[in-house]
């Protein structure tokens, strides 16, 4: 995987996310999967075709996706509604229109589809052959980690 397409998500992470939790956001320390790993929980997820396709999956366990979610509307909410998954899912959205942004600027071509939502327990996601790089984010609402897993066309 080319380090030019991972530092797009991982600066519009890091900016996103300070902007919109009005927060210090620190990031971990990278590291690579190459199987199938388990998933917090919340998981939102973003296909991408063209000269690249792999995905970008937003994952985070349910109390900081509901800790998120009160800070970006204004408002405590507790359970696990539609308004907690639009707005973990519009997250998603900013992060990834940002790199996307700045990828487009480098010349590479591709697009994008919808942000879908995952909750649940036991959960899993399968890399496919594909290398997923996990970028860690620790914000005062809890750990979201980015999880990158794209390759060139063949």
């Amino acid at each position: 995987m080319r380090v030019e397409y991972i530092n797009p998500f991982v600066e519009s992470a890091f900016n996103v996310m300070r902007e919109v939790l009005q927060a210090d956001v620190r990031r971990g320390e990278l590291f690579l999967k190459s199987t199938s790993m388990p998933v917090m929980g919340v998981a939102a997820i973003v296909g991408l075709a063209g000269d690249v396709e792999g995905r970008v999956l937003f994952d985070m366990d349910k109390n900081t996706a509901l800790s998120i979610a009160s800070t970006m509307n204004g408002e405590d909410l507790t359970t696990m509604d539609e308004l907690v998954k639009a707005t973990i899912t519009e997250l998603a959205n900013m992060i990834t229109a940002q790199a996307v942004t700045k990828l487009h600027e480098l010349g590479f071509r591709f697009d994008l589809t919808p942000p879908a939502i995952f909750t649940g327990d036991n959960m899993e996601v399968s890399n496919q052959d594909v290398e997923a790089l996990i970028v860690p984010m620790e914000t005062p609402q809890g750990k979201v980690e980015i999880n990158v897993a794209i390759r060139e066309r063949a």
